[in-house]
């Protein structure tokens, strides 16, 4: 398996000139890097302005491996070849690096970048990028694979403090400034001025530093930057220590692959980057896993309308007499705080006149509004803040709560939160537990993802009170007065609800499944191989636009667009697949025994969509009849007898774990008057899909009359 390295953007606050300088004093031996042991030049060239320098070195590393190993490799050292291309009219510097040793067995590839801030020309971005493909290590491989990634993460962020340490050497030397590159016929004395790289830091020409401007006088004339990212699409270091918190070299890597996978897949739909490594922290930063998790999550908030719900959701005022739960200031560390007097609530009563689609609701607008709650103390408190801390009061529990309907809907609702609001919890401190608690805890506590459940903190009886109880995690005077405490507590009490208010039971209890937004715009289906997915979309007049949006859950699907005069017959249709309940929400329209081109057109170029993507197009009708969208499978192209399959179709193939794809759908008719150019900008005053996809970025990827975006 490849490895791969991705850095975040590092920002030295240095010209790129004076950083260059601090660089070149790595060579030729650079006591600061212990496994760097020595460096050789074997080519150098310039251009004949001297604006481009290219210096290509051998470097010798003494690799940190146990001594068998490097006794069983035959030898000590590892050496790697480094090439340096440097764009003194540009400033930019681009090293490329690869390994000479084992270079049979072993590929290793390194790529890094110096350039100009594009938001301040006196600093420097720094980024870098590698990859480790093992392919045969004499049965070591995953040993090696180990110590290689260990070693080089490192030495990642040491890179840059060796960097910092020579320019802090520099100062001291009273070397401030350095002068950028002018042309030769410019300046009059030609590669005089022009800053030298290839020689040591001592030899460029810094005459200029002693009469230059000092390190506060530069910093003086520019702007302090805020913490961000230097391109709208890159994370910054600063950036990610300001409002994501510490992370290793290798979770940033995570973070910020995966976040351009999402920009590529996802375009105008990125959540934002604590939402990412939320899910990351929850599959201990596999990308692969967390990927599929947060796929699937983006789906189903995009079904269900949740990011509207802090806007749609308006409790009745039953929860807001009866639910015993609300937010209170927060803990020690700055975390939101939620009460909850789980004892005090009556929840077979709230399941009976509410059910149980109200309460998940609820419990959504809870989450999302701690969320919210989370970046508004990131801004308050200086520091990041992605969690927050749930407080939740037992006294009162007895076996009404054991209640195995409110039990179920509590599982269920648990289920829904840990999928999809992952590693939000920081801590949850239950108090005065009781007697029955054990036998909830017996049901509940396998639904309880680990990695949450070594946040919970149990206290019985009156155990929370004094010293290692709610004192250190919660400040006093913030503790509620129901608990001891001096501040009061605006949570409701709750209480028995009337059982006048019950609902009559139009379902029963043991549906299986929350229905949440019954009235969702979107549909599922399923594509089943040889059975494609197909809807018919009628219209009577020409120049109407036909629209859709469809999320990829599962596999690999093709989509396209047909025309017919002819009404497609469904009724016989449903027979011809394997069977009704393998099929689903599979339906097929297109007759066996029409034939393309006479019975049917197609308006569309069949459009590949791999398992993941968000699909957003419309096509302008020219005739009026019937269109037919159609999903089928994506499996490899028949070959003829002079072709072979493309790689990436037997790979797709290959991949494609079950004969069955998912996938939810909306298509909506509009009128071509209230159509306005591509799909970003469609903006019908009647259409509920231009709402969906009013953030989108559309590019045109089929005919003239269709517009296509991912």
């Amino acid at each position: 398996m490849v490895q791969k390295y991705q850095s975040p953007v590092r920002v030295y606050k240095y010209p790129f000139e004076l950083v260059m300088a601090a660089y070149e004093k790595r060579f030729p031996t650079c006591p600061e890097i212990p496994v760097f042991l020595g460096s050789e030049i074997l080519h150098e060239s310039r251009s004949d302005d001297g604006a481009i320098h290219i210096i290509e070195r051998s470097c010798k590393l003494n690799v940190d491996a146990p001594r068998l190993l490097k006794k069983i490799a035959g030898v000590e050292y590892v050496f790697f070849i480094q090439k340096n291309t440097v764009n003194w009219k540009e400033r930019t510097l681009r090293i490329e690096a690869h390994n000479e040793t084992f270079a049979n067995r072993v590929v290793v590839l390194e790529t890094c970048s110096y350039s100009v801030h594009p938001e301040n020309e006196e600093w420097t971005c720094f980024e870098q990028s590698a990859s480790l493909d093992i392919k045969s290590f004499f049965g070591f491989e995953s040993t090696v694979e180990k110590i290689a990634m260990k070693q080089y993460t490192s030495n990642i962020k040491r890179g840059k403090e060796v960097i910092e340490h020579y320019l802090k050497e520099l100062i001291s030397q009273g070397i401030t400034f350095i002068p950028r590159w002018t042309p030769p016929a410019a300046c009059g004395q030609k590669d005089e001025r022009t800053p030298a790289l290839g020689h040591d830091a001592d030899d460029v020409p810094l005459e200029a530093g002693a009469r230059g401007a000092t390190k506060e006088q530069m910093g003086s004339s520019c702007p302090p930057a805020e913490a961000g990212s230097p391109d709208a699409d890159k994370l910054d270091a600063d950036y990610i220590e300001r409002y994501l918190g510490q992370l290793t070299p290798m979770q940033e890597s995570c973070l910020i692959r995966l976040r351009q996978w999402l920009q590529e897949t996802h375009k105008g739909k990125i959540p934002k980057d604590e939402h990412i490594l939320r899910f990351l922290r929850a599959r201990d930063f596999n990308i692969d896993k967390a990927r599929e998790m947060l796929c699937q999550s983006l789906s189903w908030r995009k079904q269900y309308q949740v990011d509207y719900i802090l806007q749609s959701w308006r409790p009745p005022a039953l929860l807001d007499e009866y639910y015993t739960g609300g937010w209170h200031y927060q803990d020690k560390d700055g975390r939101p705080l939620y009460i909850l007097r789980l004892g005090q609530m009556d929840t077979k009563g709230l399941v009976k006149a509410l059910g149980e689609e109200s309460l998940l609701r609820h419990v959504l607008s809870i989450n999302e509004e701690g969320q919210k709650r989370c970046e508004e103390n990131t801004n308050v408190f200086g520091r990041p803040i992605t969690s927050w801390t749930c407080l939740v009061d037992l006294e009162g529990l007895n076996m009404r709560h054991l209640w195995r309907p409110g039990v179920k809907a509590l599982l269920r609702i648990i289920e829904v939160v840990e999928d999809n609001y992952p590693e939000t919890l920081g801590r949850l401190l239950i108090v005065r537990a009781p007697r029955v608690f054990p036998v909830l805890w017996t049901l509940v506590s396998p639904f309880i993802n680990e990695n949450t459940r070594q946040k919970f903190l149990i206290y019985s009886g009156n155990n929370y009170q004094g010293p290692g109880g709610l004192v250190d995690y919660v400040d006093k005077d913030v503790i509620p007065d129901f608990l001891g405490g001096d501040c009061m507590c605006t949570v409701p009490e709750g209480g028995l609800v009337p059982k006048s208010l019950y609902q009559t039971e139009e379902e029963p209890e043991n549906s299986d499944h929350i229905r949440l937004w019954t009235e969702t715009i979107y549909h599922s289906a399923s594509v089943l191989r040889g059975a494609p997915h197909e809807i018919v979309v009628e219209i009577l007049e020409g120049e109407s636009v036909i629209t859709w949006d469809f999320d990829i859950l599962k596999g690999d699907v093709v989509f396209s667009l047909f025309h017919s005069k002819r009404a497609p017959e469904t009724s016989h249709k449903e027979a011809t697949l394997p069977s009704t309940s393998a099929a689903g929400d599979n339906t097929q329209l297109i007759d066996k025994t029409w034939v393309l081109g006479v019975d049917y057109s197609r308006m569309e170029s069949p459009l590949v969509c791999r398992e993941g993507e968000s699909i957003q197009g419309s096509h302008v009708t020219r005739w009026p009849g019937f269109y037919i969208l159609q999903w089928k499978m994506h499996g490899p192209l028949p070959c003829s007898g002079t072709s072979l399959p493309r790689v990436d179709d037997v790979l797709a193939s290959l991949q494609v774990s079950s004969h069955k794809c998912k996938l939810i759908y909306y298509y909506e008719v509009l009128a071509s008057k209230d159509f306005r150019g591509s799909m970003s900008s469609l903006e019908s005053c009647n259409s509920g899909f231009s709402q969906l996809s009013g953030a989108t970025t559309s590019s045109s990827q089929s005919q003239s009359s269709s517009h296509l975006s991912r």
